[in-house]
């Protein structure tokens, strides 16, 4: 992989919004192509604080990551033990290159609250105004991300933008 992949999860206040978010994201990876889905999940989190995940393995994703990186961030944001290659997958080839520590995965279990969602998104940018674009008024919080305060910032405010005019 060319350039660091960026982690991010975006909170909504339910499945339904999550899962448009989740859409146009794939649409912008396979429609669009500008940029790279290495993968993508839903984690909600029910009324009685149980959580279920919605993850549906993005084709494009053929690298050490697609198994590795979401199975790990979710396994510990649900207090799921993961072993051996769970673990070993996370790992290698450098996790630097991805940025996910231990407190990226806590950060992002405490703030998923009952009865809302969060997408979860793994992906490299090619083209940042058209994914940006892509994005506008999609709505939702970033709950946690890898990138730099500045680029959070835009994403941020490209959430909350009104969206395009058809």
């Amino acid at each position: 992989m060319p350039a660091p992949a960026h982690l991010w999860a975006i909170g909504y206040p339910d499945l339904t919004a999550a899962e448009k978010a989740r859409q146009e994201f794939e649409l912008l990876a396979t429609v669009q192509k500008c940029l790279t889905l290495y993968d993508v999940a839903i984690v909600t989190r029910r009324p009685d604080g149980s959580a279920q995940i919605d993850r549906k393995p993005f084709p494009r994703a053929g690298n050490v990551f697609h198994d590795g990186v979401l199975d790990f961030l979710i396994g510990f944001a649900l207090a799921v033990p993961l072993y051996g290659p769970a673990v070993d997958a996370f790992f290698s080839p450098d996790p630097g290159e991805v940025g996910i520590d231990a407190q990226f995965i806590s950060d992002v279990k405490a703030m998923l609250k009952p009865g809302t969602a969060a997408l979860l998104v793994l992906d490299e940018v090619g083209d940042l105004d058209k994914s940006l674009s892509g994005i506008r008024g999609l709505g939702g919080t970033i709950l946690k991300t890898n990138v730099d305060l500045k680029r959070a910032r835009l994403i941020q405010s490209t959430l909350h933008a009104p969206p395009p005019k058809d």
